[in-house]
């Protein structure tokens, strides 16, 4: 596994902890708050357990935060260069889904993160993920499909798309490629 996936895990998992830590829950008030069972929640704490995307997004909003806002309290990252070596990395262990962060400061609205989605895999998340940001997808190579509140785009190569009101949105690649995209968030 990459080096920066694995550094980027085990601040995830020791940033869930402190996240946890700092409200004075519990495992038990963690797992009420997100739907995330208990022993998964401390096994990925004690970095026994590598989180999907829709673990992470459900102990996210949880602690009131966005999936990228989570990752980002993870990584720390400051000043206003992001230099490619640093971007952390992220692999989902379920569909294989990577995410690199390539830009995002708390003081600046606009945050660009950068997916690798493997052939025959998808990745859903719910509409509350998307009410405090707009979001634009970029698609770079391969082919995306979309279902954004249950209307389904197909977007290729240079197409790209600006979501609408807050809809359950499915990212999802139907072909034997990997499939690469952009997604732009303004926060509101």
């Amino acid at each position: 596994m990459d080096t920066i996936v694995d550094k980027t895990e085990a601040r995830i998992a020791q940033h869930i902890r402190l996240e946890r830590d700092a409200r004075k829950w519990s495992l038990a008030d963690l797992a009420g708050k997100s739907g995330v069972a208990k022993a998964s929640i401390s096994k990925i704490e004690r970095g026994e357990m590598s989180p999907s995307a829709g673990i992470l997004v459900r102990l996210a909003g949880a602690f009131d935060l966005t999936l990228a806002g989570l990752l980002l309290r993870a990584e720390k990252q400051e000043g206003r260069l992001s230099r490619a070596p640093d971007q952390p990395v992220w692999r989902d262990p379920v569909t294989g889904y990577r995410r690199k962060q390539i830009f995002s400061r708390p003081d600046h609205p606009l945050e660009m993160v950068q997916v690798e989605l493997p052939a025959g895999q998808k990745v859903t998340f719910p509409a509350w993920t998307y009410a405090r940001a707009r979001h634009v997808v970029w698609v770079q190579a391969g082919e995306l499909v979309l279902t954004d509140g249950g209307v389904r785009i197909v977007l290729k190569p240079g197409d790209s798309l600006g979501f609408g009101p807050p809809a359950e949105v499915t990212y999802a690649n139907e072909s034997v490629r990997p499939c690469q995209y952009v997604v732009a968030l303004a926060r509101s």
